[in-house]
């Protein structure tokens, strides 16, 4: 929440978004919106999703041709927005077109063409933010949605662990020319631990369970990364009564806001 929060006020000044106040760490307070029923994903390097289908053959992900010659965590030459159903609850999103988009009316064209711009736009000024910071930000994605009075507006989070994936930018080249796999930051580990696990999300499959202390290394890689993608230090917020803590700020906040 604090990372989102934080990209959130550094983004602002180039495209809207939901957000109206943070009472608390763990609590933020926005605009009621419509949310687009896609996600807008969008990719600067042949990795993940795209490097998995890549090396299955295909040359195609969401109606864009990913070039011949590529090997995972290249960079493209130019950044793919490849969307994705967003689905519903217990359903899992899936790769769409742009045509299929557009032609299912599932985004108008005029609403969709902002929202291509709107991604290009934050995925630009988070490689900015994330090269200051001696890291690379490979891919990511962006929900938007309109709020009572028709504006386009980014909701949910942007540039966490949760939605985004990082490399280190010192040693990058060196890695891809040696072959080695990319140092990174990103919930890519727990993924990898969870089909380690037997589990891929698919009907029947028990989630497994994580031990105490695999859960602080989780914890650890997101205090990792917003001390090196925001450059503070990451301060926590107390938790010996989380309920109570969280009541107390909200209520404040209200007060202070009727």
């Amino acid at each position: 929440n604090q990372i989102a929060t934080k990209f959130m006020e550094l983004t602002q000044d180039i495209v809207p978004n939901w957000l109206i106040a943070t009472p608390d760490p763990s609590v933020a307070v926005g605009h009621l919106c419509e949310p687009f029923k896609v996600e807008m994903v969008i990719r600067g390097y042949l990795s993940g999703h795209a490097s998995r289908e890549y090396a299955l053959g295909k040359r195609e992900i969401c109606g864009v041709t990913m070039a011949e010659g590529l090997k995972e965590n290249d960079k493209f030459p130019e950044p793919l927005i490849t969307p994705t159903t967003k689905a519903d609850n217990g359903e899992h999103d899936a790769d769409i077109s742009r045509e299929a988009i557009l032609s299912k009316g599932i985004v108008s064209e005029e609403d969709y063409i902002v929202l291509e711009k709107y991604t290009r736009a934050l995925f630009q000024r988070g490689t900015e933010i994330a090269a200051s910071r001696g890291l690379i930000l490979v891919d990511t994605k962006y929900e938007f949605g309109k709020t009572k009075d028709g504006q386009i507006v980014l909701i949910d989070e942007i540039h966490t662990p949760d939605s985004s994936r990082y490399f280190y930018a010192e040693g990058y080249q060196e890695r891809q020319n040696n072959g080695e796999e990319q140092k990174q930051l990103s919930k890519e580990f727990v993924r990898r631990w969870l089909i380690e696990n037997g589990f891929q999300g698919q009907e029947g499959q028990q989630i497994p369970e994580m031990t105490d202390a695999y859960i602080e290394t989780v914890s650890d890689r997101y205090i990792e990364l917003y001390e090196n993608i925001i450059g503070e230090k990451f301060v926590k917020a107390d938790i010996s009564n989380i309920n109570e803590r969280i009541e107390k700020n909200v209520v404040a906040y209200l007060a202070s806001n009727k």
